[in-house]
């Protein structure tokens, strides 16, 4: 009975310590997550556009990970009531704009 309760107590040592070590260096590793400049996430959008608010709030989730992404919603042909949506999306978060779809050229 004495070695289970040795073994039961070395179990429970061995995960509190491992634990403590995996808080610590999570905390060391990820404090200063890289901050990446200039990162654009462009969403393309035209016609309706049914999806955009699922598609924005995944861009955002994104964003949250990755410091210095700015959204950009490019429109390619949406309709005026999917455009004052667009605007608003982008209005109600930071870090986002709507823009004209013919400003951005593939290379």
């Amino acid at each position: 009975m004495m070695l289970l309760q040795d073994g039961c107590i070395a179990f429970l040592a061995a995960v509190g310590l491992t634990t403590v070590v995996w808080l610590v260096a999570g905390a060391i590793f990820h404090a200063g997550r890289p901050m990446i400049p200039g990162l654009l996430l462009v969403l393309p959008l035209r016609g309706e556009a049914l999806a955009m608010e699922s598609d924005v709030r995944e861009l955002r989730r994104v964003q949250g990970q990755l410091s210095g992404a700015k959204i950009v919603l490019a429109d390619c042909g949406l309709t005026p009531d999917a455009r004052r949506l667009a605007q608003y999306l982008a209005d109600r978060g930071k870090n986002a704009a709507l823009v004209d779809g013919g400003e951005f050229q593939m290379n």
